[in-house]
């Protein structure tokens, strides 16, 4: 007698081995595939095709194009304001005040609200020495700024002339150019204001 046929109780108690069976996809999946698939295929047959690309949000292609940038040929002005900032600020402040006993002060000054050739000559060619400011001494060094363009000039002077509570005329480029070409054989700064003074009277 084979071991199976000497406990067949035994057998009969066991459970079957599971097994994998498929399982069906619930219908209401089924339908809702079926119908994106219905639906897919209708917009495909009723979707033209070989039209323009600008008719998507109905603007037309020349709506679309960048702007064209028109050079009018003339380079725009220098702003007198953004070169004081950037280069004369440091020392005269941003209100033009100065800093007492060090640097003198450009608002109400004389040197700035007098002759406007006196001012371009010693933004052109810079200042060593003594110069009297308002009725106050000032010892020190400005540098020369004739690495900047004559309308560059003609910018920062005219800024400065007008600031603060100043009330001078507007300088040209071409009043600095006229100075420029007066003084272009000075290599070195005005020793003081009486220096600089004496050479444009």
């Amino acid at each position: 007698m084979t071991e199976p046929e000497k406990h067949p109780a035994a057998i009969r108690r066991e459970q079957a081995d599971p097994s994998e069976q498929t399982r069906p996809l619930p219908w209401i999946v089924t339908m809702l595939l079926g119908a994106m698939a219905m639906w897919g295929a209708f917009y495909i047959v009723t979707t033209p095709f070989g039209e323009g690309s600008d008719v998507g949000d109905g603007r037309s292609a020349s709506a679309l194009a960048p702007p064209k940038v028109v050079h009018q040929g003339a380079a725009p002005a220098p702003d007198g304001q953004a070169l004081y900032m950037a280069r004369c600020s440091a020392c005269h402040q941003a209100n033009g005040q100065g800093v007492a006993g060090v640097f003198p002060p450009l608002a109400g000054s004389e040197w700035v609200l007098g002759p406007e050739r006196v001012l371009v000559a010693a933004l052109l060619h810079g200042i060593s020495g003594e110069i009297e400011v308002r009725g106050a001494k000032y010892q020190g060094a400005m540098p020369s700024f004739a690495a900047l363009s004559d309308a560059e000039i003609a910018a920062v002077a005219t800024y400065i002339r007008s600031a603060w509570g100043n009330a001078a005329s507007a300088v040209t480029a071409e009043r600095v150019a006229q100075v420029r070409a007066a003084t272009r054989d000075r290599a070195q700064p005005y020793e003081g204001g009486e220096a600089l003074k004496a050479s444009q009277q």
